[in-house]
């Protein structure tokens, strides 16, 4: 895209649709080779063609990455003849096969697309006809750049947080080991457990970044062609990819896991120790979605926060535009934190959300068998179903048109998951639970005496709930209602008016999510327990792969409208990744709604499952009667725990202004090194390693002092001060984190969508449009919300779950300690 490659050889062969970023060589210039003396035909030309898209295809030249896939694709076929299809067993491994098949396919549509100037072709793969070889090359130098960076960060990322797994699970041998009184069993099955949630949770970032990487670009060549369905539907089949193989990955691995403790643990007396050895791969999901979270958020931010600064506030330069060398760091960014940290953090919920049903319903299996007690899969696994048949009403039955369905088909796809829900899931309770059923309570010797209603009613109220709680989100963070168009003329009087009416926004966004998210607490507590809570949280989850599908949509968007400026296709090109990307934003805001709310209830019913194992444990001597809040250790630490929420968020927002700045000195040494790159035409080119080098260093160092907070905090409480510390500390810490997780989400959104509302004003109007005063106030008020939503807000509903799973995972070994007064022995 500069001056001295834009007059670059046209290309001798047009580029086959493999000819993609998973190459990391250039593409090869076919006239440097001699020519064969023998004519060939067009028939031995086309077979020769077809031979080399098949065999550089992704899918061919990476194989290795789907062998987990072809495992588990394997094993259910094997598996699933044995079992009755309608049995809890043959739904969720028919569910998991569906999901994988399902995401195979959307990939397939998807690589038919070849990456070529001049349009989409829908009968062929190959790429033929006249095009524009320049942009063509332009297209695929940006793409492999992206690919490069968003490859090169979760490698360096991943090989940290492989020899943290290994050195962890020889903690978690050791300790739960000898917690349990020497049971190698047990600390064996929840060090195996655990490695295998964390692998689950590596597979499924990675899988995310690879996806939308590979489906950016083809967005961008989508937008060329007229109307709207192409690209939107190559956005959102990406989503689909990631969403659906994440949820037949996940449920798959946990119950094949579970499958094959049965083996060990057959007797139902003893599937509670079964079940506590499974809570492990929820810790080990939650332990890289930490690390993927936060690592992934600061280097997207840090890149965005200081191209901002010094392309669009200092030079004026539009966003993205490839004269600014942070653009590239700040498209990887996009990859690796809003996607793969995203779907991370997503599998995390799932994993602990089941494990703390699983716990708190084991009584079940005793009284009602195995079906009943899997109920919460059998959840999750109907649920696929349910967002395969909603998938088609987006991208079939009322495909995108115009600009005015985009947000409108990404809408109905959360309603319409949601609503058909309820009748599947209330025929799954009718089918798998038995008429009558008793559960152990957490609080006391009582038993609840429960019906398939009350416990579909459970994970209604979590899945109405949640749906509720995102609608109110999108309502504080789309332009299309007041909220944000006050904060977007508050930027009138500069950016300090604008800060304030957007931290304001935040707050005061807090109310209502915060008040369904006690109704439902209590509600389903009263009915059943935790054990309703934890039903709740899973329905909050139960639409998860359309949750994930939206997630990634925009990300995608985002990253086709960065190739679009930077490839210099036709203005028409951004307008419409735009357009799609705005949509993405508010739909983005509402899954942080389903987030946090969703952690919250798993918050809850981990911290239920923790007190239910240590009453096993100490044999009902210990919280019989539950938790006393007014005893003076666990008061002194419910305000050590409201303390850590701030002490994370102050880290993790230190880090972004940290690698920002770095970011912003480099940006404007090269402009001020290479004065010709602010050009309108440069001769010279910015040099985007050294970005994707800074963001990359500074999010591997600054991952690590949050992460270790969040990890070692509960294991230390426990370990020196015993229970009733970490139940003080827990609950401390879920009452803290649920205000300070969606006030600083929804203030980001709020700022990011007030700058974007200005930006389609014109010039003389009120608001002045872009490049005006009142938009570099309102981009001031942008950058200060990157953090807030896409680093420490969405992080601390990671820090909810993690902290409380973990105390899960370590309560035999709690109470080891001194009968769980701890080594100090302050109780």
């Amino acid at each position: 895209f500069w001056t001295e490659t834009s007059s670059a050889p046209p290309l001798k062969e047009p580029l086959l649709e493999s000819d993609s970023v998973m190459r990391k060589t250039p593409v090869k210039d076919e006239s440097s080779t001699p020519a064969s003396n023998e004519p060939v035909s067009d028939e031995e030309e086309q077979r020769r063609r077809a031979r080399a898209t098949m065999l550089n295809h992704p899918l061919i030249r990476k194989c290795w990455m789907g062998l987990p896939f072809v495992f588990l694709v394997v094993a259910t076929v094997a598996i699933l003849p044995s079992h009755d299809i309608l049995s809890a067993t043959g739904i969720i491994l028919l569910a998991g096969l569906v999901a994988l098949v399902w995401a195979a396919a959307q990939f397939m549509i998807i690589a038919r697309i070849p990456i070529r100037s001049e349009g989409v072709s829908e009968s062929t793969s190959l790429a033929g006809g006249a095009i524009d070889d320049a942009t063509t090359r332009r297209l695929i130098e940006i793409y492999e750049a992206i690919y490069e960076g968003a490859e090169s960060f979760l490698r360096a990322e991943y090989y940290v947080c492989f020899w943290f797994v290994i050195s962890f699970a020889g903690v978690i041998l050791g300790l739960v080991t000898w917690g349990t009184g020497w049971d190698v069993s047990r600390g064996l099955f929840t060090c195996l457990s655990f490695l295998l949630g964390s692998g689950t949770s590596m597979a499924s970032g990675y899988l995310g970044m690879k996806v939308a990487v590979y489906s950016n670009v083809r967005t961008t060549v989508s937008a060329q062609k007229p109307g709207w369905t192409a690209c939107f539907n190559t956005a959102f089949r990406a989503g689909a990819v990631m969403g659906f193989a994440l949820c037949g990955l996940g449920i798959l691995m946990l119950y094949f896991t579970m499958l094959a403790f049965r083996n060990h643990y057959q007797d139902p007396s003893d599937w509670i120790y079964l079940n506590e050895c499974i809570t492990g791969y929820g810790l080990g999901g939650s332990v890289i979605a930490m690390f993927g979270r936060v690592g992934g958020g600061i280097y997207t931010k840090a890149a965005d926060v200081g191209a901002d600064l010094v392309g669009k506030v200092v030079h004026g330069i539009p966003e993205d535009d490839p004269r600014n060398p942070a653009t590239i760091a700040d498209n990887v960014g996009d990859n690796v934190g809003d996607v793969a940290g995203m779907g991370s953090d997503l599998f995390g919920s799932f994993a602990e959300s089941t494990c703390a049903a699983l716990v708190l319903g084991t009584s079940i299996g005793t009284s009602a068998g195995w079906d009943a007690m899997v109920f919460p899969v059998v959840v999750s696994a109907v649920g696929i179903f349910v967002c395969l048949i909603c998938s088609f009403i987006a991208t079939n039955i009322s495909p995108v048109k115009q600009e005015k369905d985009v947000e409108t088909a990404l809408k109905v796809q959360l309603i319409s998951t949601t609503v058909l829900m309820l009748p599947t899931v209330y025929f799954a309770a009718d089918l798998y639970l038995p008429s009558e059923f008793t559960l152990a309570g957490t609080v006391g010797n009582t038993f609840y005496t429960l019906h398939p209603w009350e416990s579909f009613l459970c994970v209604a109220m979590g899945a109405v709930g949640g749906l509720i709680i995102g609608l109110v989100t999108e309502y504080y963070t789309s332009h299309s209602y007041t909220p944000v168009r006050e904060v977007a003329d508050s930027c009138k009087t500069g950016p300090a008016t604008n800060m304030i009416y957007g931290i304001a926004l935040g707050y005061k966004s807090a109310i209502i999510p915060v008040l369904i998210l006690a109704v439902i607490v209590y509600e389903s507590f009263t009915i059943a327990g935790l054990y309703g809570v934890a039903l709740s949280a899973i329905g909050f989850l139960s639409n998860l792969a359309t949750g994930l599908s939206i997630d990634v949509y925009g990300p995608v968007c985002d990253n086709a409208g960065g190739i679009a400026e930077m490839a210099e296709l036709d203005p028409s090109v951004r307008e419409k990744t735009d357009a799609l990307d705005a949509a993405g934003n508010t739909t983005a805001a509402i899954g942080k709604g389903f987030a946090i709310g969703s952690a919250v209830l798993v918050s809850l019913a981990l911290f239920g499952a923790f007190v239910t194992r240590v009453r096993h444990s100490s044999g009902d001597t210990v919280f019989v009667n539950g938790v006393n809040m007014l005893e003076p250790l666990t008061f002194a630490f419910l305000i050590v725990g409201g303390m850590i929420p701030f002490a994370f968020a102050a880290l993790t927002m230190k880090s972004v202004g940290t690698a920002a700045m770095e970011m912003v000195y480099e940006v404007q040494r090269q402009f001020d090194e290479k004065p010709h790159l602010l050009d309108a035409n440069p001769t010279e080119r910015p040099d985007y390693d050294a970005c994707i080098a800074i963001s990359t260093k500074a999010s591997i160092k600054e991952m690590l002092p949050p992460g270790a907070l969040v990890i070692f905090t509960p294991l230390l409480t426990g370990i020196f001060f015993g229970v009733t510390a970490v139940c003080g500390l827990l609950v401390g810490s879920l009452v803290a984190s649920v205000q300070l997780a969606i006030s600083m989400s929804n203030s980001g959104g709020a700022w990011d969508n007030a700058k974007k509302y200005i930006e389609k004003q014109p010039p003389d109007s009120e608001l002045r449009g872009k490049g005006s005063d009142i938009h570099k106030a309102a981009v001031v008020g942008d950058t200060v919300g990157d953090p807030f939503k896409d680093t420490s807000g969405p992080a601390l509903n990671i820090v909810m779950k993690l902290m409380a799973v973990l105390s899960l995972v370590f309560a035999d070994t709690f109470y080891a300690i001194n009968g769980g007064a701890g080594i100090f022995k302050l109780v």
